[in-house]
């Protein structure tokens, strides 16, 4: 067997004895005290490191961790492998040497352990890359005496000259030593933000960040050959965590082992198991006695609390902590919850203005009168009887709160916010960028996935066998045919299996309520709808969150099988597949009853039947938009109360607990162990890994979905989202600060395709709203009756002219009530909401010409208020400039500077060169004037003197 390396963690000269031989006695049972006395007489070399964010000198800060599994030797417990790369001859200096002591050599009766080959691979392909990491300039630092149980940690430290490099090679804009003056406003401006300002001064997060600039450095792409235009005075912190994290990240991807004969980065490592996680550490601890200040300390206490929810976010803070891809996440969360505030106001006016005209609401008065005696056809066959139209009284009144007037209103308000919050959006991100010296970046092409380079490789391989000629191999459409040809399928059946499911609730609905129907009280039949509506919502419910988990584990299966090139290729297919899954998943049942739902009915003693024994739903009297409304709450509340704020709360607890469990099981075994305080990346490595900003995004684009498509059918859904929201950003502060490992910063200027996708789902809300006011609210009927067909002007009569009469003595066999006697007295003539001829016409039943007017003053109103709708939206957009004046002045103004800046230097040079030059011709005049013979007794002095400028 190979013996393990022992390297020490501290130069041998630092402590004048050869600590590779003490490692060794430690490690084959040298009598315990020696090491506890040595100890004793040092500083404890944890507290030095600052518990793991430093190495063992206590100088090179951690930059990056590598993890990894091995097999300890079932010989004897190694207590320490710590190994220290400084550069390429340390490591071949550093060789496996025969350590003194028992223990070393195995007896001949003794059986050598079990050799794992698996094992011993992954072992060398470690080796090869760690070598190929330090000869790209970075230094590591090996750590197996943990108190995790198996796992080993690499530390790495990029050293200055690696980060200047680096920072050249991804051309990352640095603050340099000019330092200019931001443009202030004046005059009655000033004196209004000055106001605002105090105003908003205790809502404001307590951070350096946050406050108001007056001035700004100047940012240049860093360059190593000008670097004396940058502020180097303290080198430690002029790269940040967050960038160091970024650029050796950067050098983890393009660092390749050859084992094996293919090329492998730390991806692809880490999807065969030869790292078990990378990750950058955290700042320090964010709670209890003794915790140095530090940026995450500062979030936790700032931002990740519920008690400052009515703060503004430290969003400066955020993206200098986490980069700016989760900045502007969070920053556009905010600004969405800020917009959400006035349409919340706006929704309870109309509500309210719905409670206090209800009482004034003709037609809902006619329905609740029961002098009108109007008897109603039976509900479904033989065992529903005749009702009374007053039954459903409060039904219709409640329809009134959400069906009036103020809500088509309420509608284009909608529509405008939407247009609006967007272009608020676009203005914020630019100021975001101009702020993060992100005006000038443009995104580069990621390197190839893991899985794409396997899948060239495999391409290649087989090319080679058939002794075909390979150049630079890559996948084609024809090498992604049957995973294309899966995908449509996929979806396909994804979709048909949300559709059967609606399907499979809408004979629930109907088979439900004529069961209830045979309940003989009378207040069980009168509450038979509101039952089914009720029960069948919430079956819904339950199978969307469920469905919601599934859809989201079949997108990304679906995505990998694609094997597309690049992670931001990766993520946009999976953002399209998961998004249309989960927005079809979420809307398919609140589609069904507002646009289906009593479309296809029929009529008494015509009915349409499914399965030949069903009878297709009918709307209540009052409409089927107040069972739009419950369905729309109860799925938008309960989804977000669930799957938004129950599933991520339990289940990182969950996981955290069953972690928690697995570690106390194992430190039961080692109980010194147990005793030492954990290093920072022990800590960080039982966090949960960082999975992405997709699931983020998603929930809160399905919720701007049910904000926006369906408002005219609950104008309270932004205020329920905004209460949302104000928890949600706490949330997922939390979860970040808290409960995840500290992500990769990724810079990036915008939010990428969800932009597109808000922008899609804003127009496709006029058209959905459109066809809501104008189908499934009674707000056009009434329109068309009250000009008309109105006798004197008002609403009276509405109601009787929007149900059609129908003889009882025409039932098809086998459908009359088997009751007729249900109300006390004989019903010859029942009504039903439709608009047809009488029994007594000649053509009895047929569609009436009212209908024709109803439906052409429909389409009318869909056409007006769509156009109408879209040209508003479209004026805002071109009215409201994507980039603010200040912003582009000062974009401007940096421009104009930096090329001063480089002039000047230019100018510099210049006089510099002329200067030399005078030098020079003053030099070989004075020698010149030298006599001959003082020229040849000091030819070295004439040398000299001509050679002088090019010394300089």
């Amino acid at each position: 067997m190979r013996m393990n390396k022992k390297y020490s963690c501290l130069p041998a000269e630092e402590k004048g004895i050869h600590i590779i031989n003490i490692r060794a006695i430690e490690d084959i049972g040298y009598d315990q005290h020696e090491s506890t006395l040595l100890n004793s007489l040092s500083k404890n070399p944890d507290a030095d490191c600052k518990y793991g964010l430093y190495f063992r000198d206590g100088k090179r800060k951690v930059d990056y961790i590598l993890v990894y599994h091995y097999k300890k030797s079932s010989a004897g417990r190694t207590l320490t492998r710590r190994v220290h790369h400084n550069d390429s001859s340390a490591r071949s200096t550093k060789q496996d040497q025969p350590l003194p002591g028992k223990g070393v050599q195995l007896e001949m009766g003794e059986s050598e352990p079990h050799v794992d080959y698996h094992e011993d691979d992954k072992r060398f392909r470690r080796e090869e890359y760690e070598g190929n990491l330090v000869e790209a300039g970075l230094e590591l630092e090996r750590d197996e005496d943990t108190k995790i149980h198996g796992v080993g940690f690499v530390k790495i430290h990029a050293p200055w000259n690696v980060l200047c490099r680096e920072a050249e090679f991804l051309k990352l804009k640095m603050p340099t030593k000019k330092m200019y003056q931001i443009n202030q406003t004046h005059g009655l401006l000033k004196k209004i933000n000055s106001v605002i300002q105090k105003i908003t001064e205790p809502i404001q997060p307590k951070v350096a960040e946050h406050k108001p600039q007056t001035v700004k450095r100047l940012s240049y792409p860093f360059s190593r050959e000008k670097q004396h235009l940058f502020d180097l005075s303290d080198r430690d912190s002029f790269f940040d965590s967050k960038t160091r994290s970024t650029i050796v990240y950067e050098i983890l991807k393009r660092t390749t082992c050859t084992k094996a004969k293919y090329s492998m980065g730390i991806t692809s490592l880490l999807a065969n198991g030869v790292y078990s996680a990378a990750y950058p550490l955290h700042d320090g601890d964010y709670e209890g006695e003794n915790v140095e200040p530090n940026d995450r300390k500062l979030l936790c206490e700032e931002w990740a609390s519920y008690g400052v929810f009515y703060k503004y976010q430290p969003i400066d803070l955020v993206r200098k902590y986490f980069g700016e891809k989760i900045g502007l996440y969070f920053a556009w969360l905010g600004v969405y919850t800020q917009m959400l505030i006035p349409a919340s106001i706006v929704g309870i006016i109309v509500f309210l203005y719905g409670c206090a005209t209800v009482d004034e609401n003709i037609p809902s008065m006619e329905m609740c009168d029961q002098r009108n005696n109007i008897t109603m056809c039976p509900l479904c066959d033989r065992t529903c009887s005749y009702w009374k139209m007053s039954s459903a009284c409060a039904t219709a009144r409640a329809s009134h709160l959400f069906d009036n007037p103020a809500t088509v209103f309420f509608s284009v308000f909608m529509a405008l916010w939407a247009a609006t919050f967007m272009e608020h959006w676009k203005r914020k991100q630019m100021r975001l960028n101009y702020r993060w010296d992100l005006t000038g970046f443009e995104e580069e092409e990621d390197h190839p996935r893991a899985e794409y380079e396997a899948k060239v490789l495999e391409k290649s391989l087989r090319k080679e066998h058939k002794h075909k000629e390979t150049d630079k191999e890559k996948l084609t459409w024809k090498d992604r045919f049957p995973a294309y040809l899966t995908n449509f399928v996929g979806i396909i059946f994804m979709v048909g299996l949300t559709f059967a499911i609606v399907f499979g609730v809408i004979i629930y609905r109907i088979s439900t309520a004529a069961a209830l129907a045979i309940s003989s009280t009378p207040s069980g039949r009168s509450s038979v709808r509101v039952t089914v509506t009720a029960t069948a919502v919430i079956i819904n419910l339950v199978v969307i969150i469920i469905l919601d988990e599934v859809y989201g584990c079949i997108a990304r299966w679906l995505t990998q099988i694609e094997v597309p090139k690049t992670d931001k290729n990766f993520e946009e297919r999976l953002i399209f597949k998961a998004f249309l899954l989960k927005f079809v998943n979420a809307y398919t049942p609140i589609f069904y009853v507002a646009f289906f739902k009593g479309r296809f009915v029929g009529r008494p003693g015509d009915y349409v039947y499914i399965f030949h024994s069903f009878r297709m739903e009918e709307c209540a009297p009052g409409g089927c938009l107040m069972e739009l409304c419950i369905q729309l709450s109860i799925i938008m509340l309960g989804k977000q109360l669930i799957q938004n704020n129950l599933f991520e709360i339990g289940i990182p607890k969950m996981k955290k607990f069953i972690r928690y469990m697995k570690l106390k099981r194992r430190r039961s075994l080692d109980h010194e162990e147990h005793v030492k305080k954990k290093q920072r990346y022990e800590v960080d490595y039982n966090l949960e890994p960082f999975a992405g900003l997709t699931p983020e995004y998603m929930e809160m684009i399905i919720q701007f979905g049910f904000v926006t498509l369906f408002v005219a059918s609950f104008p309270l859904a932004p205020l329920f989202a905004l209460l949302n929201n104000i928890i949600e950003i706490r949330l997922d502060a939390k979860k970040f600060v808290t409960e995840l490992r500290r992500p990769v910063a990724v810079r990036a200027k915008d939010i990428g395709i969800w932009y597109n996708i808000l922008r899609g789902i804003g127009k496709l809300a006029v058209i959905i709203n459109a066809f809501v006011i104008s189908f499934t609210s009674d707000f056009i009927p009434r329109l068309v009756y009250l000009y008309m067909y109105s006798e004197n002007g008002t609403m009276h009569g509405f109601v009787n002219h929007t149900l059609s009469s129908f003889n009882v003595s025409d039932f098809q066999a086998g459908t009359a009530p088997n009751d007729p006697m249900d109300l006390g007295y004989e019903v010859q003539i029942c009504r039903y909401k439709d608009y047809r001829e009488p029994p007594w016409s000649e053509n009895k039943y047929d569609i009436s010409k009212d209908f024709w007017a109803v439906l052409a003053a429909r389409l009318a109103f869909v056409i007006v208020f769509q156009n109408l709708v879209m040209f508003m939206s479209d004026f805002v957009d071109w009215i409201i400039p994507d980039i603010p004046k200040d912003i582009s002045q000062q974009i401007h103004k940096e421009k104009v500077l930096m090329v001063e800046v480089f002039m000047r230097e230019e100018q510099g040079k210049l006089q510099m060169l002329e200067t030399w030059k005078d030098k020079d011709k003053k030099k070989g005049e004075n020698c010149n004037n030298h006599s001959p013979r003082l020229s040849r007794s000091h030819s070295g002095s004439l040398s000299s003197c001509h050679s002088y400028p090019l010394d300089v």
